[in-house]
């Protein structure tokens, strides 16, 4: 699913609905809103695949490549040769809900 910029913003905004999101969306939706800390915490605490691919992200922003690097392994993937905008954008819309 594709997102537009309105429906991003919504969800930046929805924090009334943050009780109904996935730990994957929570944690985006608190990066997305400057509170890195929170969304490492929500994920830090998860062993998943899916928790991992968000760990692998946030340290990458952090820019903390060893231990973003590691977490993509744990996540079965690689770091993706893309900006940290578009991949925190193409993270919502793979944990995307309606």
């Amino acid at each position: 699913m594709t997102l537009d910029d309105k429906a991003i913003a919504d969800f930046l905004k929805s924090e009334d609905k943050i009780k109904d999101y996935s730990l994957m969306l929570k944690s985006l939706w608190y990066d997305g809103n400057g509170d890195w800390t929170k969304a490492h915490d929500l994920v830090d605490a998860s062993s998943g695949e899916e928790e991992a691919r968000i760990h692998a992200y946030l340290h990458r922003k952090e820019g903390d490549e060893w231990n973003a690097d590691y977490w993509y392994r744990r996540a079965g993937t690689t770091k993706p040769s893309v900006s940290l905008d578009e991949e925190w954008r193409i993270l919502i819309e793979k944990y995307w809900i309606d």
